[in-house]
């Protein structure tokens, strides 16, 4: 009887490894890593949006003025507190003056002695005025000496110098006591404009340095909502534009807006534009300063065109695209988009027609090797 080729414990391994193998293939290719990647498709459609962008702020004083003394000193007296309001023109707090009102006094006691120093040394330049004339007159009838007359005019350039210099101390002086009397007046803390006391920083009783703010001030009018919006959806925002704005304190009552402007430098980090939004009507009672709030802008309207889920869209390799779905499977589309609704929806201006059908919703990532199965929606995933 002729043998087998292979030994039977040979036949009894095999027996068991390939109905493994083939188990293993089944699964790696059913629900492992090589089974197909169940996806929700979308179809592009033709139809008109009503773009607009959402945004979150924080509610802002366009003015805000913090208000302290320009000299090192202790706060005597503050007459307002967080919460007031004030006029402008209006007597906030005040410095104390210490020994300032004493050096006025002074400065006022050392005018009135310069002016008597000057009052006499007029008197006396007056004298050697009406002397040296005198003298002139006589030495032209030769009824004194020369020298004589020249020290008379001697004397009156003497006294003349002696006026100028009294003049120039009495001018000094009062110089001085103005210097005082600014210094005293600059000790009061004024409001600038009429506002609103935020701040309170320094208590009666406290050094404070030469511009150092003892209470902050804003103007209640100049309210406004400093708004971060993503950049990719931004396109389109402009100032004028109406908003609509939803304090998180209010939530369910909306005031109308308006976009103020748009600013120059964005964020680079969260890649998000800024923008400043103001109020049509202010808010009574006003919303606390840092207060957050919700803004809708309305963007212009936009032609018909073909439109997706914004869920479809992906970045690959830095292009934005959708994965658009052929008879050969997910390839990546290239598209640029023009607007997106608050529903979730994006116009698309180049790279899609309507009809197509692409990913909006995958349960992993793809690529365009990777096989897909189409389902109707993913658990936890699609809506």
């Amino acid at each position: 009887m002729k043998r087998l080729p292979f030994q039977k414990r040979t036949l009894t391994l095999m027996a068991i490894l390939v109905p493994l193998f083939a188990l293993f293939i089944y699964v790696a290719f059913s629900s492992g890593p090589l089974a197909p990647v169940p996806v929700v498709l979308a179809t592009v459609e033709n139809m008109s949006l009503s773009p607009a962008l959402f945004g979150i702020g924080t509610v802002e004083a366009r003015y805000t003025y913090k208000i302290g003394p320009t000299f090192a000193g202790r706060l005597k007296q503050v007459a307002f507190d967080v919460g007031d309001r004030v006029r402008a023109g209006q007597v906030i707090g005040e410095m104390d003056p210490v020994d300032l009102d004493e050096r006025i006094a002074a400065q006022d006691a050392a005018i009135k002695e310069v002016l008597a120093q000057l009052r006499e040394v007029q008197a006396r330049k007056d004298y050697a005025q009406s002397q040296a004339q005198r003298y002139h007159l006589l030495l032209k009838g030769r009824a004194t000496s020369e020298e004589t007359a020249a020290a008379k005019h001697q004397e009156l350039q003497v006294a003349q110098a002696a006026l100028a210099a009294a003049q120039e101390a009495l001018s000094r002086a009062r110089a001085e006591r103005e210097g005082l009397a600014a210094q005293r007046r600059h000790l009061l803390l004024i409001a600038p404009v009429d506002g609103l006391i935020v701040a309170r920083d320094v208590d009666p009783g406290t050094t404070v340095v030469a511009g150092q703010a003892v209470v902050e001030l804003i103007d209640p009018d100049s309210l406004w909502i400093d708004v971060r919006f993503d950049q990719i959806r931004a396109q389109g925002l402009a100032a004028g534009l109406p908003a609509q704005i939803v304090l998180r304190s209010r939530a369910g009552v909306s005031s109308t807006g308006r976009v103020l402007r748009v600013e120059p430098l964005a964020d680079a980090v969260t890649e998000e534009i800024l923008a400043k939004v103001v109020f049509e009507h202010l808010p009574d009672p006003l919303p606390p300063i840092g207060e957050l709030a919700e803004v809708t802008v309305e963007l212009p309207a936009q032609p018909s065109g073909p439109v997706i889920p914004n869920a479809a869209i992906q970045r690959i390799d830095g292009r934005l695209g959708v994965w658009q779905v052929t008879d050969g499977g997910p390839a990546f589309k290239p598209i640029e988009s023009v607007a997106s609704d608050l529903d979730g929806r994006v116009l698309v201006r180049k790279g899609l027609e309507p009809g197509h059908r692409v990913v909006a919703y995958s349960q992993s990532a793809i690529s365009g090797h990777s096989r897909i199965h189409v389902v109707e929606r993913l658990p936890g995933v699609a809506p």
